[in-house]
């Protein structure tokens, strides 16, 4: 398994809009992209600082994933995503060390980027993403 970095840390938030306003003018930083992703019942706002991402996730539904982490824990860091070079072989590695997988196929995500989910029960409590950028013949 070769991750190479962090990807992006995943904020959960109950209103993108306001909190776009936050990181833009108290932060100083610039949202770059804001994208639903329809089968994921979200909506993400990015920023970027030095190498990292931070996605802002707004739940369209209340029943989609962000919006049951809200309802549960409130607003807050919700994941931390690292790139990988392999995420089929990657997820089969961690699998084989006994990682429960939510994803066990890889899946598109924003930014056009293959995701899979390893369960936060087998990572520590940290619900952990691991992306790939698609190969030219996925896109």
């Amino acid at each position: 398994m070769e991750l190479t970095h962090i990807e992006h840390i995943g904020i959960a938030v109950k209103n993108l809009d306001d909190s776009i306003k936050y990181y833009e003018n108290v932060l100083g930083l610039k949202c770059y992209a804001v994208e639903e992703v329809k089968d994921q019942k979200v909506k993400t706002a990015f920023f970027m600082i030095g190498q990292t991402k931070i996605e802002l996730l707004e739940s369209t539904e209340p029943d989609g994933p962000v919006g049951k982490f809200i309802e549960k824990k409130g607003e807050g860091i919700h994941h931390i995503a690292f790139a990988a070079s392999n995420l089929k072989d990657t997820l089969k590695e961690v699998e084989a060390k006994g990682v429960q997988l939510i994803d066990k196929e890889p899946r598109r995500g924003a930014e056009g980027l293959n995701i899979a989910f390893l369960h936060p029960k087998s990572t520590y409590g940290v619900l952990t993403e691991l992306c790939e950028k698609p190969a030219k013949s996925d896109e």
